[in-house]
């Protein structure tokens, strides 16, 4: 379980509050305008944003000072964060391996996860000669094989087309959710929430609401909610 206490997130001048419960083995979208903290909101439970005040609970365990490294958390990022220089079999092991020191059981279960995103036999492949969709498989599967319980998504497929955005968020959710994995992805596209999501954090005004069941929400929003999906 996620556990946000009071937690107050700052950079420059604006301030996010956020005070809720993320169940373990959930899908929870963040949405909301622009620049209204859905991204600070996740740099804040990874650990790239020191609190200035309240705390970060993951799995019953204060990670509030811990390092981003230590917590039992896995990124996935807009740009996927592929390494130009090494191999797809080299980057998705740096889920396992930082110093990219791979024994034999670690390549396989390189290659058993790359299988299961449909990049078989792409282990050599450098990330320039992928697809924009097979490079969102490859950092999807550094992602897998890193093993981690809770995954947070920034946004990872919005440069796709529908329908591969649609295809890759079934897939993470298979991947992810269907193992008992926790996963939170920013969304701009209410329509990716309610086709994976169990439940909704909406995010504007400087606060990182509670979580609300998906269908709940759209059927009857907020009036900031609705006034967000244009209704």
């Amino acid at each position: 379980m996620l556990r946000l206490e009071g937690l107050r997130l700052a950079q420059g001048d604006f301030t996010l509050h956020a005070d809720f419960e993320v169940p373990e083995g959930s899908v929870t979208a963040v949405i909301g305008p622009s620049g209204g903290g859905k991204s600070t909101l996740l740099a804040g439970i990874a650990g790239f944003l020191a609190p200035h005040a309240g705390r970060v609970e993951i799995g019953g365990e204060d990670m509030t000072k811990a390092a981003p490294h230590a917590r039992p958390i896995a990124m996935l990022f807009q740009d996927n964060n592929l390494f130009a220089h090494l191999s797809v079999a080299q980057n998705v092991g740096l889920g396992i391996a930082p110093r990219l020191k791979m024994d034999a059981a670690t390549t396989a279960r390189v290659r058993d996860v790359l299988e299961q995103v449909g990049l078989g036999g792409f282990d050599a492949r450098m990330p320039a000669a992928l697809s924009g969709g097979q490079q969102s498989r490859a950092a999807l599967a550094r992602v897998l094989v890193s093993e981690r319980g809770l995954v947070l998504l920034d946004e990872p497929f919005s440069a796709l087309g529908p329908g591969l955005r649609d295809e890759m968020l079934d897939l993470a959710v298979r991947a992810l959710a269907d193992a008992g994995r926790t996963m939170m992805m920013v969304t701009h596209d209410p329509n990716d929430a309610l086709r994976v999501a169990d439940r909704v954090v909406f995010v504007e005004g400087g606060v990182a609401q509670a979580p609300v069941a998906t269908k709940a929400l759209f059927a009857d929003p907020p009036a900031e909610l609705a006034a967000y999906l244009g209704r």
